[in-house]
């Protein structure tokens, strides 16, 4: 089985964000990147199978140079190549993007393409359906559990107060939720032999998209708490509190 996994370059969910010059992006320096926390979920899925059928698994990327790093990462975890598709700015359409992997996908004879749910800067959740649709290909969205034997799959996804099974047929489209596996870490063994295996890097064009990011601006500050009081007789202040100034009843 041929199985490709489409990663994404992030902002690590811990850095601390300003905002650029320009008022629409982020100022980058001294930001920590990472894998998307969502595609290690992909990530761990694709090598398991790998395990099951001898297959191979191969990482795609659209980002900057930097963005090698980041497929580093799923080499380091067992992923067997890489292949970055250069942009040096990622637009802010999901189409867009979609479009530039399904191209490289479409090209690659792969039985699965597995994406991460969503990706932790942009909560999108549209990529990966996207690239389906594209490709004319059945797509499971936030799959939670995952068996595939002899070109055939079902899946399990969480829905509002049950679980829904869905079967469907390769090659196709998969988004993982959390919860599907537990990711590996890589090993040291991984990461040394990550840097032997093979990465190509392929300049891609992209056009602009129909989304325009106008602004970006942070939360305001949260504001302070306040004690009213203690025990029963705090109780009137704080239904006084709650009612005019929270204003939550």
């Amino acid at each position: 089985m041929k199985i490709a996994v489409c990663i994404k370059r992030v902002p690590d969910t811990e850095t601390r964000i300003k905002i650029a010059a320009d008022g629409k992006s982020i100022d980058e320096s001294g930001v920590k990147f990472v894998l998307n926390p969502f595609d290690e979920y992909a990530v761990e899925e694709a090598l398991k199978l790998k395990e099951q059928s001898n297959g191979e698994v191969v990482a795609i990327c659209l980002g900057p140079e930097a963005a090698q790093e980041t497929l580093r990462t799923a080499l380091a975890m067992g992923v067997d190549r890489g292949i970055l598709l250069k942009a040096e700015r990622l637009p802010r359409d999901p189409l867009v993007v979609a479009r530039a992997l399904a191209a490289e996908l479409e090209q690659g004879g792969y039985d699965l393409a597995l994406f991460g749910k969503l990706a932790v800067d942009d909560y999108d959740q549209a990529v990966g359906t996207i690239v389906a649709e594209l490709l004319a290909l059945p797509s499971v969205s936030a799959v939670t559990r995952l068996e595939i034997t002899d070109g055939h799959a079902t899946a399990q996804r969480e829905v509002e107060g049950a679980v829904e099974l869905v079967e469907f047929s390769l090659p196709a489209v998969v988004t993982a939720e959390k919860g599907l596996n537990e990711p590996r870490y890589p090993a040291l063994r991984g990461i040394m032999l990550a840097k032997k295996k093979p990465l190509d890097i392929k300049e891609v064009e992209l056009d602009e998209g129909g989304i325009e990011v106008l602004e970006l601006t942070l939360p305001p500050d949260r504001k302070s708490g306040r004690i009213v009081g203690e025990g029963a007789a705090a109780v009137p202040e704080l239904v006084e509190a709650l009612r005019n100034e929270a204003k939550v009843f």
